[in-house]
């Protein structure tokens, strides 16, 4: 069983080749969550690091998996350049629920993250050069139920990001924030927010008589998407609207800046 939780398609499609090389089932991390899966023998875990460090929301959900301790669990981190602590981490949440990581290893893939956003990972792409030959390397040792632990260090700086204060801060000042006036409430940032965070509410009469969005029409029921408290700053938001109406870490989105795997379609992202 091959476990995934991606926002712009990177994880997705490593998933998916891990998936195909190793003949096992795909399911999103957050379905997996509701299933007993004791029965499985090989559980993979596909995620990107966020900020040196798992996504938030992912401690809890490990928390929550029902694997088994004598299945064979592995990780591939998917990441700009480095995993940070991700690997570290997920190893200690497994080992509280008396399960070992046995093994571990990184796909670096174009950086769309919060703290990255503003360089274009649209000219990262020479990054898919070396993907190949990684990800045969894997799945050939995965194959052999290899105990390695690759990238599974500790480092300082990492810890200190992912204390839960700085967490919170970083989640606050580089989360993503809808600009009314631009968003048409077409509702796929609901559809594709993995945390179920987003909402379309009505737009005010007053919101709608100063909007300057042509497709805002005034004295109509028209809606706006509505962030709530549970962001994980995935930004699968920011990189889906097709108005570029959602901005981080203070900065307008820009189409030429929005991302998504070139082997992923929208509609495979979108969760509802």
């Amino acid at each position: 069983m091959i476990l995934y939780f991606s926002a712009t398609g990177n994880s997705l499609a490593v998933a998916r080749q891990l998936a195909e090389g190793l003949n096992e089932r795909l399911m999103l991390l957050t379905e997996a969550v509701q299933q007993d899966l004791t029965a499985e023998k090989r559980v993979g875990l596909v995620f990107p690091t966020y900020d040196f460090n798992l996504p938030p929301a992912m401690p809890e959900m490990i928390k929550r998996l029902k694997i088994s301790p004598q299945s064979y669990v592995f990780t591939v981190v998917t990441c700009g350049s480095m995993v940070g602590n991700c690997i570290w981490v997920l190893r200690r949440l497994l080992r509280e629920k008396g399960i070992e990581l046995a093994y571990s290893h990184k796909v670096s893939m174009p950086d769309n993250s919060a703290l990255a956003f503003g360089r274009n990972p649209n000219k990262q792409l020479g990054k898919f050069d070396r993907v190949p030959a990684r990800m045969e390397l894997i799945i050939r040792e995965v194959q052999a139920e290899s105990h390695t632990l690759h990238y599974s260090w500790f480092g300082l700086l990492s810890w200190l990001l992912g204390r839960p204060a700085v967490e919170r801060g970083m989640i606050h000042f580089l989360g993503p924030k809808v600009k009314a006036d631009k968003c048409t409430g077409c509702g796929t940032c609901v559809r594709v927010c993995p945390m179920n965070n987003i909402i379309l509410q009505p737009r005010s009469v007053q919101t709608e008589q100063s909007s300057n969005n042509a497709s805002a029409q005034t004295g109509e029921a028209a809606q706006v998407a509505l962030i709530g408290d549970r962001c994980t700053v995935c930004l699968a938001c920011v990189h889906a609207c097709a108005q570029q109406a959602i901005s981080t870490n203070g900065q307008e989105a820009r189409k030429e800046r929005q991302y998504r795997h070139p082997e992923i379609k929208l509609k495979d992202l979108l969760l509802r």
